[in-house]
This record gives structure tokens, sequence and C-alpha cells, in this order.
């Protein structure tokens, strides 16, 4: 009998676009729990994918806090403080938009997260009144540092169906993201 072996499987034994997706949530978590640090996520054109990826994980009900879904501006405004005047002059498909969300996830009152991950973009054909192909997503990541925030955030050009969101984390214009950051000891 012949045995076969799928060229793309990884050191982790992980060979599909699902897997490496997983993957990612694997690590993320384990960072979160060498860490003791609690995430939340705002999501809009992911629809709540980001989360429920990371809930996959075994142990993942320690690490994470809350995840929301918003899309309109009037939800983007009101759960989260996004500006109207952000909205209006950068397009719910921006950068700012993506940071004020992480921001206000991240201030919110009910939210015990310390770290927080927003995502805003257009899954399938943009609508006649912008200019923003479909598959940009703009992610943000926020987190405090003597209780001010730190936001750092990217743009993403993907191409496929609405839920391949790329499995690898964003770069930041800083170049730095959050596991490359200096973290406070665990408390």
């Amino acid at each position: 009998m012949k045995s076969c072996r799928i060229a793309s499987q990884d050191e982790d034994g992980f060979t599909s676009e699902r897997g490496l997706k997983i993957k990612t949530a694997v690590h993320t978590i384990r960072f979160l729990k060498s860490r003791k640090l609690v995430m939340a996520t705002a999501e809009s054109c992911t629809a709540g994918l980001i989360a429920s990826i990371l809930a996959e994980v075994e142990g993942s009900g320690a690490c994470l806090d809350v995840g929301i879904v918003v899309y309109s501006p009037s939800g983007k405004a009101g759960f989260l403080g996004v500006e109207p005047a952000t909205i209006r002059r950068f397009g719910l498909t921006s950068e700012e938009v993506a940071r004020e969300m992480s921001e206000g996830m991240l201030a919110h009152e009910a939210c015990c997260a310390d770290i927080t991950v927003a995502n805003t973009g257009i899954a399938g054909p943009p609508p006649p009144d912008t200019n923003v192909p479909a598959g940009t997503q703009c992610f943000a990541w926020s987190y405090k540092v003597n209780g001010a925030p730190i936001t750092f955030s990217e743009t993403k050009l993907s191409y496929g169906q609405r839920n391949d969101f790329d499995a690898q984390p964003p770069n930041t214009r800083s170049r730095k993201s959050p596991a490359t950051i200096t973290w406070p000891a665990p408390r």
C-alpha cells in the first residue's frame, strides 16, 4: 500500500486554510493565557468570525470577554462611540473607523478586556457611493498603557469569499503587532 503525504502540511499538522486559521487562534489563545490577558472583538465585515474561531480553541473562555457585530453607522456610533464625523470624512471602511471601534470597545463600561480587535470592510460588491474595492478590510487592535489606549491598524485587500479573512495577523504601520509588544508581567 502506498502512503500519501499532503505537501502543504505544516509541522503542527495543519493542512487546510481553515486549519491555518485555527492554528493562528491557538497561538493567540496561548499568548493571551501566558500573559493572563483577556480579549474582546468588535466585528463588521467578518460578522463575528474572529470571535467564533477563537472560541473553538479549548480553554478560550478564560481569554475572551465579549464579541459584538456592528454593521450600521448608527450601531458603530451607538455601541462603540465611533464619531459620525469620522464615518462621513473617512467612510465606513477605513482604518480611522476601525481604530475608533477598537478603542470604543476597550473603553466600553461592560468590557473587561485588556486587548480589543476590530475590523470593518467590504466583503461583497462595494456600494455605489464608494471607491473602496471589494475585499478591503481595515483592522485595528488596542490595549491600555497607564490607562491610555494604544492602537495599531492596517488595511488589507483580500480575495475570496466573505469569510476568507487572512489567517495571518495584520502588520501595523509601526510594524508592531500585539505579539511583538513588550507586555507587562502577568498579573
